[in-house]
């Protein structure tokens, strides 16, 4: 699995970010793919917005799996024998490349590095984050964010005075 086609998966499903409370939508056309190093056609895009909603539903184990075959259909890999050994060159169908690229980073995740792909602790986030640490123990997409202000609001609760009934 390409670490680029993980950049991928979490940048996409990281485009709804929770801005100063207020919702946002940075999957806005076929730029962004450009900007991720995809082909940038009204088809990708299209495709790319339907699978995101499908892979942060499977992330949260809300999802059904199966939900995923439109997006891998026509996808093949092909052995060619190189100076090395064989090489596997990835046959991907014009028009939803990048949402099956986004579709087999998951599923490389999701068997490689089982629960290290999820959503940020922070209830009120939006976000999602690889956990790469040792212990697998990262609970937030951002400790400068997330985790900041989820450990303010705890030690706040431990040193504000009983109030009385």
């Amino acid at each position: 699995m390409a670490t680029t086609d993980e950049d991928l998966l979490l940048a996409l499903l990281n485009t709804t970010p929770v801005i100063d409370g207020v919702p946002r939508d940075d999957l806005i056309g076929p730029d962004w793919l450009v900007t991720h190093g995809q082909p940038g056609t009204q088809d990708e895009w299209r495709a790319l917005v339907d699978v995101r909603s499908v892979l942060r539903d499977l992330v949260r184990e809300k999802g059904d799996v199966t939900t995923l075959a439109p997006f891998l259909d026509g996808v093949t890999r092909r052995p060619a024998l190189g100076a090395e050994g064989i090489e596997w060159t990835l046959d991907l169908p014009p028009g939803r490349s990048a949402a099956a690229r986004a579709v087999l980073a998951w599923d490389g995740l999701r068997v490689d590095s089982p629960g290290r792909l999820r959503a940020c602790a922070n209830a009120e986030c939006r976000l999602f984050l690889i956990d790469r640490s040792k212990s697998n123990s990262a609970r937030w997409c951002s400790m400068a964010v997330c985790g900041n202000r989820m450990k303010a609001r705890r030690h706040y609760g431990r040193s504000r005075p009983a109030t009385p009934a």
